[in-house]
């Protein structure tokens, strides 16, 4: 019998965190974009020093998901100005929540996404927001199921590719 779980990250999962990051965004995208695109983000994005940054940003919070103590999966989310974007006190950004390919349709992810609901609703955040690159339709599908809906675009820039994410809310 399998179970499912959400652990807070904490500054000594540094290495699993970043081998998670990596392992599901280069499942996610390798297929569609180049291999040097993809290895400049990786580098500059998942680095032990950019990773240590951001765990101990107290404006920032991590999660695993996990599945008999093995990760499946994470989620970041960031309030007041660690957003990227809207920096609004009043809302909260999921900047990342991947999981892993081969539980994708497991529920794992609606684990990760109902804590981000469970953090907003303590912390009384009235919206939660987020991009996503426009080509990721399962999951722009996975977010309209969550009620969210766009209400902007923006860019990100991925490795020396400019791509357009969509911008994601949903009241609270």
């Amino acid at each position: 019998m399998s179970y499912s779980a959400i652990r807070k990250i904490i500054p000594d999962d540094l290495s699993q965190l970043q081998h998670i990051s990596r392992q599901t965004f280069i499942e996610t995208f390798a297929g569609v974009n180049s291999a040097e695109n993809l290895k400049k983000y990786l580098e500059e994005s998942f680095s032990s020093e950019r990773l240590t940054a951001e765990i101990s940003n107290p404006s920032s919070e991590f999660y695993f998901s996990l599945n008999n103590l093995e990760i499946t999966g994470y989620l970041k989310i960031n309030f007041g100005l660690a957003q990227t974007e809207l920096q609004d006190s009043g809302m909260i950004e999921i900047e990342r929540i991947y999981v892993l390919r081969k539980l994708h349709g497991s529920g794992t992810g609606q684990l990760l996404m109902d804590k981000a609901f469970e953090i907003a609703r303590k912390n009384k955040i009235t919206c939660i927001w987020l991009g996503v690159w426009e080509k990721n339709h399962r999951a722009i599908s996975f977010y309209k199921k969550n009620g969210f809906r766009v209400f902007d675009k923006h860019f990100f820039k991925l490795g020396e590719d400019i791509q357009t994410d969509i911008l994601m809310q949903r009241s609270v």
